[in-house]
């Protein structure tokens, strides 16, 4: 439905066009009044108006005066005049101002309706051409962020061609300085919500640039993080300012230095996300600048014996111990007070060392443990140091319990001597150790250790041993030909039985033959 104002200063003809558009266009216009253009200005102030239909002679301001006044407006309702044949002056006036369609009085219907007709094709032609340039927009918008997403991930790009790669994007402006800001929103987590927080930063931006976006460019880096460019060294100061005490908008913000230059964009992002990691030390929202955290001591020392340590007391009843040996090793103050790089040189420690070792060794049988692990994998995946340090504590006490119950478990035999027995029994199936594993129900990884650790030697080992002595059984004291007893001892074809057999006994089975019947004949008196 069309929003429609009509200014006249006589009542009767406001309402007379009411009634005469409302019989023509059943609900089609949504019809508001003003007896003047001072009211009529308040309306268009505060709301907005597809069309307007407006006497010129008014009291206390004309129609002449309210179409100048709107001249100033980015966006205005397309307008009717409505004149006596003594207001023709008025009349050319208001055609300066692009006015369209003007009408005289007394008001003849079909003419009323012809120009009502004409403004909303034109209106519907224009909506049309908006959607177009629109669509246009955004797609130019995106090939924009991807084409600059890739060049912030390829690091071995001279910045000659980097900046040729830009220029091609049509982001001349910025040559001669900008600055990259990286933003999350605390809240949002779907695409929805990432939507609804990069319209909100727009809007930010452009009141900041008083009404005008041209010099700012907001996307999505491949992290989910929204990038900001700014061809102002004042507009990502002034965002920042209004985010960190914005009541609905609760963001982190990391700010790079002002850069001359697009070939230089790379390095501009780089300082941009180096200060954005370092919020991840703040739990609530803030911003921070490049300047407070480019000079950080990059001469430290990771404390790999320490985060062994912790590994070793893996399983055991020191947790006390252990957690006071983390809490040591991971104490913020330390950590901040080094290049960002420490903490994820620290994290990659405790990956690799402990978390990768232990699934290694015990296997990866908890569900929830399992999805704890994935997680810590990536430091940046929890919105917090601090709720990354929880669950640092949280793993390694849910990683104690396991291999302690995996140890008890290994403790106990019974499990070993079924696996065994089932092995007995079935050497001459196509078995495997994943079978064996899930007869006895235990993890594929810890079996293998375990096994191991029982019987003194791997489960293939042990199953060739079975099956050969078998096959030593039979070559004695049977009448099988010999591919038929490799068949019968769980061997797929022939020519991998000879290989097994002449490598466990250092002849092949032929000669095991021969050897025994030979070693069978009595001697002659």
């Amino acid at each position: 439905m069309r929003k429609l104002l009509i200014i006249d200063d006589e009542n009767n003809i406001r309402l007379g066009l009411k009634a005469m558009i409302e019989r023509e266009f059943p609900r089609t216009y949504d019809m508001r009044f003003a007896g003047n253009g001072a009211e009529a200005l308040a309306q268009l102030d505060s709301d907005r108006f597809d069309l307007m239909i407006t006497d010129i002679r008014m009291p206390e301001m004309d129609g002449i005066e309210l179409i100048n006044r709107l001249q100033g407006k980015e966006i205005r309702p397309e307008t009717i005049i409505l004149s006596g044949y003594e207001d023709f002056r008025y009349a050319k006036e208001a055609i300066r101002c692009n006015v369209k369609e003007y009408l005289l009085k007394p008001i003849v219907r079909e003419e009323l309706f012809r120009a009502l007709r004409r403004l909303e094709a034109e209106l519907e032609g224009r909506q049309k051409m908006s959607q177009w340039m629109s669509a246009f927009t955004e797609q130019a918008k995106e090939h924009r962020a991807n084409a600059l997403n890739l060049i912030f991930l390829d690091s071995a790009t001279d910045k000659r061609e980097v900046g040729e790669r830009i220029r091609k994007l049509h982001m001349e402006r910025y040559d001669a300085g900008y600055q990259i800001a990286l933003l999350k929103s605390v809240a949002a987590e779907h695409s929805d919500d990432r939507e609804d927080f990069l319209q909100q930063v727009e809007t930010l931006l452009r009141k900041l640039g008083g009404g005008r976006s041209e010099g700012t460019f907001c996307f999505y880096d491949k992290e989910m993080r929204l990038v900001v460019f700014a061809d102002s060294n004042e507009a990502l100061p002034a965002l920042s300012r209004i985010l960190n005490g914005h009541e609905r908008i609760q963001a982190k913000m990391g700010i790079g230095a002002w850069t001359g230059g697009l070939e230089e964009v790379q390095e501009a992002y780089r300082q941009a996300e180096k200060a954005f990691k370092y919020t991840f030390f703040h739990a609530e929202p803030v911003s921070i600048e490049y300047e407070q955290v480019a000079r950080k001591s990059k001469d430290f020392v990771v404390p790999l014996e320490a985060v062994q340590r912790v590994a070793n007391m893996l399983g055991t009843d020191r947790r006390k111990e252990r957690m006071q040996l983390v809490t040591e090793i991971m104490e913020i103050g330390k950590v901040i007070r080094y290049d960002i790089a420490y903490l994820e040189r620290l994290s990659r420690a405790f990956n690799e060392m402990v978390f990768d070792h232990v699934f290694n060794v015990y296997g990866e049988e908890s569900v929830d443990i399992l999805k704890l692990y994935k997680r810590i994998a990536d430091v940046y995946s929890f919105p917090s140091y601090q709720a990354y340090f929880h669950t640092l504590e949280r793993l390694l006490d849910q990683l104690n319990d396991y291999i302690v119950t995996m140890k008890a478990v290994h403790i106990d035999h019974r499990d070993m001597r079924s696996a065994i027995e089932y092995i007995h029994d079935n050497y001459n199936k196509d078995l495997n150790m994943a079978i064996v594993s899930n007869h006895v129900s235990m993890n594929y990884s810890y079996f293998s250790q375990a096994f191991k650790q029982y019987t003194g030697e791997s489960f293939v080992s042990y199953l060739k041993k079975i099956r050969i002595g078998k096959a030593k059984e039979l070559l004695k004291n049977s009448e099988f030909k010999v591919y038929e007893i490799g068949e019968r001892i769980g061997f797929e074809n022939a020519k991998h039985f000879h290989r097994v057999f002449k490598e466990m006994e250092g002849i092949s089975p032929v000669e095991y033959r021969n050897l025994g019947r030979r070693e069978s004949v009595p001697e002659k008196m």
